[in-house]
């Protein structure tokens, strides 16, 4: 008999384990010591084999990866259900005027109601688009727990009305290498600072080569919102007489740590370039969804990596569960129902996109995304003993189709229990609803009509 040892901080018994490959294990523990899965099996072998200082019966629950959401606003979540059905242009008449006027209270609190959102339904890291005053975030992933990958929100162009959310060059690039040097590293590595460009709509050529120029000295990662609107490619074509990444491309900027984020309208030609770069694209579901459909299939069918986001409370929940089932609907519409293909995009395809797609967006795919031994010990548990759940024949088609963020009862980072049936354990949650409801209607009082 294999002695007991000490070794191990925390184990979860008697679980259904998603592998790496998408296939289901029952009766499985997974043994975490410190922040690295140590051990995944049968449970009655390494139940014996191991004693821990937390011990979770996970009986009628799947362990899975952590969801990781590479495309979000932590500073918008004030923002929820006030964008929705209004007419054009949000950005310049709601948006910017509500970004300008935050103060870093506010930025606090809504990065932190973005945390507990985010570890109540699922998602265990999170790459943030940038905004101001990104050290109150930053205080608030330390806080909460979560992994992250943060950034400033970085322009210097544009018209009148985002004059209060410009500066220099020098300003801009200053702002992010401090967030750089602040915190890059911090909650013993679970945060990462890159740099960002907001969009090339936003960003004289000068910044944007400034910009990346400073990523590189930096060797860290960098993104930028692309090819999100039609307008956007008419200014390329107007002033570059190129499309967005094929701007970028003759700039010699794009690499393997570049993310491009809604990346809904790509050429051919961009595709291609995207694909010699080895750069990262992450979709947006919903968001994208009033805007165009993404040629998602051609850009896998290329092997190029892609991730899912949710763009931030603004324009929908924080949930990765229903931007899966709403993106597997589009990409039946759009590219399955034309051409007869009904597994035009399979669960699998879908889970792999908010996991492991998420963790090469990151840029860890070595460290998260699928649950090995020697990893980081970033997962969730979902209670699948329910009604709408089981019986099921198939899963995995199952969590595409009907598991949502109120499924999930434990969250795992980095080895630390975030939450436990339901509970969240690293933040207050009562205090911080009561907060983000005062700080919605004293923003909203000065800043938008």
């Amino acid at each position: 008999m294999i002695p007991k040892t000490e070794n191990a901080s925390l184990l979860i018994k008697n679980c259904t384990l998603l592998t790496s490959d998408f296939q289901l294990v029952h009766d499985q523990t997974i043994v975490v010591n410190d922040n690295r899965l140590i051990a995944l099996g049968d449970t009655s072998a390494l139940s014996a084999a191991y004693s821990a200082k937390v011990t979770v019966d996970a009986k009628g629950k799947l362990a899975m990866p952590g969801l990781i959401d590479s495309h979000t606003h932590t500073s918008q979540q004030l923002l929820r259900g006030r964008i929705t059905d209004e007419l054009p242009m949000i950005w310049t008449r709601i948006m910017v005027p509500y970004e300008s006027r935050l103060q870093e209270k506010d930025v606090r609190i809504s990065s932190q109601l973005s945390c507990l959102e985010m570890i109540k339904s699922g998602t265990t890291s999170f790459i943030d688009a940038g905004g101001q005053h990104m050290s109150q975030t930053a205080e608030a992933v330390l806080e909460s727990g979560l992994r992250a990958v943060l950034s400033c929100s970085t322009m210097d162009s544009g018209p009148e009305i985002v004059s209060a959310m410009k500066q220099s060059i020098e300003e801009n690039i200053s702002r992010n290498r401090q967030l750089f040097n602040e915190y890059q590293g911090a909650g013993e590595g679970r945060l990462n600072v890159w740099f960002s460009l907001r969009s090339l709509l936003s960003c004289t050529p000068e910044l944007i080569e400034k910009v990346f120029e400073a990523a590189n000295d930096c060797a860290t990662g960098m993104q930028a919102h692309m090819n999100e609107y039609t307008n956007e490619i008419n200014y390329c074509l107007e002033h570059y007489q190129m499309r967005p990444y094929e701007y970028l491309d003759t700039l010699g900027v794009l690499n393997d740590h570049f993310l491009g984020a809604h990346s809904i309208f790509m050429s051919a030609n961009e595709m291609d370039i995207v694909k010699e770069r080895h750069c990262h694209i992450v979709h947006c579901p919903v968001s994208n969804s009033g805007k165009g459909v993404p040629n998602t299939p051609h850009l896998l069918q290329k092997g190029i990596p892609v991730s899912l986001g949710t763009d931030g409370a603004g324009h929908t929940g924080l949930s990765l569960f229903e931007q899966m089932r709403v993106f597997k609907s589009l990409m039946r519409a759009s590219y399955g129902a034309p051409y007869g293909d009904p597994v035009i995009m399979p669960s699998s395809s879908l889970l792999k996109m908010a996991t492991f797609g998420g963790a090469k967006a990151m840029l860890q795919d070595d460290q998260i995304g699928t649950l090995e031994v020697g990893k980081k010990a970033d997962f969730i548990l979902i209670d699948i003993d329910q009604p709408h759940i089981q019986p099921t024949h198939n899963l995995v088609n199952t969590l595409i189709e009907a598991v949502s963020a109120k499924d999930v009862t434990h969250s795992v980072v980095d080895g630390r229990l975030l939450m436990k049936d339901r509970q969240v354990l690293t933040m207050d949650e009562e205090k911080i609803m009561y907060d983000s409801k005062l700080a919605m209607e004293s923003l909203f009082s000065h800043a938008i009509r």
